[in-house]
């Protein structure tokens, strides 16, 4: 098991604890009792936000390790890393205005299918190699 690996996996759930806990505050903030979701235009980008995200990690988690345990640990959490900026600047963008956020969502979109490919190509040579 790698430790890069597993360290941008722990990063990777903090982010999302921290975007979790922004949902909560943005809630009282914005005065929108559970379980209702909708009503400020403000919070919805929050709970959109934290939505996006776990959504994505779906995707990006299994990839990543697959990645590392097939092709390389270290390219791996490089790529995660970015993986994380973009969530980040996805995170920042979305919740000054929805148009803001493409620029992260690009960046963590190219780098999840980057570690799927990735991952495709490192499974498909190790079944035809002896």
């Amino acid at each position: 098991m790698s430790p890069w690996i597993s360290l941008i996996t722990a990063l990777t759930l903090l982010l999302y604890l921290v975007i979790t806990i922004n949902v909560g505050r943005a809630r009282a903030k914005y005065k929108v009792k559970p379980p209702q979701m909708s009503g400020n235009p403000d919070f919805e980008r929050v709970v959109r936000v934290q939505q996006n995200t776990l959504e994505q990690m779906v995707f990006f988690l299994p990839a990543l390790w697959l990645f590392s345990f097939y092709i390389s640990p270290l390219w791996g959490a490089g790529i995660g890393a970015i993986w994380l900026l973009g969530r980040i600047a996805y995170a920042w963008g979305y919740y000054q205005a929805a148009e803001k956020r493409a620029i992260g969502f690009a960046i963590g979109s190219i780098s999840s299918m980057v570690l799927l490919l990735g991952s495709l190509v490192g499974i498909i040579l190790s079944l035809v190699q002896p």
